[in-house]
């Protein structure tokens, strides 16, 4: 068996990815924290811990099953682990499986810990990993990375950090999320023609092409609409429209969203990761903004 360098190991996991499970933890202690809860941040730091290790197996094991599948091909844009003989089927499966291990027992030590609960929002998180590629091949996917990188990690955040589950943590859970989502939509609709080669569903092959743009565009502007909602109204603090210093970012990211109706798949070659600096930019923000607005 070859020898990987740490670097590649890395390459393997797509690290840059990983905002967009961090991100929610982070953004929704800080705005519990604005709000007055008692954190215990010993637990906030292992649930992020643990559910980025989560999203590596997920990454690992998407891809796994996607070079099986033939979605990923030497022809397409999709991760180039396998496709370029840098790992072997056997090796990313082994990696996936290890990571699912390492990340289970330590959610079930936290569980342990904080409450029952947590097993039930934790199995939720593992379910939606594991049945990951089969719901993305049937349209799901978009359903999937909602609930795995929005709605659930900010519940759990919120009971593991406070010992109760505080719902007004989905109003983070929204925006943040629907960015997350364009990662994924904008990599699928990239991918529509290799994806219909390959047998699979997406919501953007349904969709098509232009529908598909429209809807990337109200998954990367809509957030900025949310939130200066909730600061008018109050039930943000009012430094949190510092996100809009990153709105000509998202603006520029739908705009190549749109000259991709007739550029081309190659025109959003790297929306994905452009969505995902975006995502980070943006929750990196409304984290700084909670964090003030507690002490002015």
């Amino acid at each position: 068996m070859k020898k990987h360098s740490f670097g590649e190991w890395m390459i393997a996991v797509r690290p840059w990815s990983f905002p967009a499970s961090a991100m929610p933890v982070i953004t929704s202690i800080t705005y519990l924290f604005w709000k007055g809860a008692e954190i215990n941040w010993i637990f906030g730091l292992w649930a992020l811990v643990n559910i980025v290790i989560f999203h590596a197996a997920g990454n690992t094991w998407s891809d796994y099953f996607d070079f099986r599948k033939k979605v990923d091909a030497e022809d397409t844009f999709g991760a180039k682990t396998l496709t370029t003989g840098m790992f072997t089927e056997k090796e990313i499966f082994r990696l996936s499986l290890s990571l699912t291990v390492v990340a289970t027992v330590a959610g079930l030590a936290l569980m342990a810990l904080t409450g029952l609960p947590l097993l039930w929002i934790g199995l939720g998180g593992v379910l939606c990993t594991l049945l990951y590629p089969m719901l993305k091949y049937n349209a799901l996917g978009d359903l999937v990375i909602l609930m795995a990188y929005a709605f659930l990690p900010t519940i759990g955040t919120s009971f593991v950090t406070t010992g109760a589950i505080d719902w007004s943590v989905l109003l983070i859970a929204l925006p943040v999320g629907l960015i997350t989502d364009g990662i994924l939509h904008s990599n699928n609709t990239r991918d529509t023609l290799t994806d219909r080669r390959a047998g699979i569903k997406t919501m953007a092959m349904g969709l098509g092409h232009k529908a598909s743009a429209i809807l990337y565009g109200f998954e990367v502007i809509f957030p900025y609409v949310w939130i200066g909602v909730l600061s008018i109204i109050g039930l943000m603090p009012i430094t949190t429209i510092v996100i809009f210093l990153t709105l000509a970012v998202a603006i520029g990211c739908a705009k190549t969203m749109m000259h991709s109706l007739e550029g081309g798949s190659g025109v959003i070659a790297d929306l994905d990761v452009r969505t995902a600096n975006l995502q980070l930019m943006f929750s990196a923000l409304l984290t700084v903004a909670f964090i003030v607005a507690k002490f002015i």
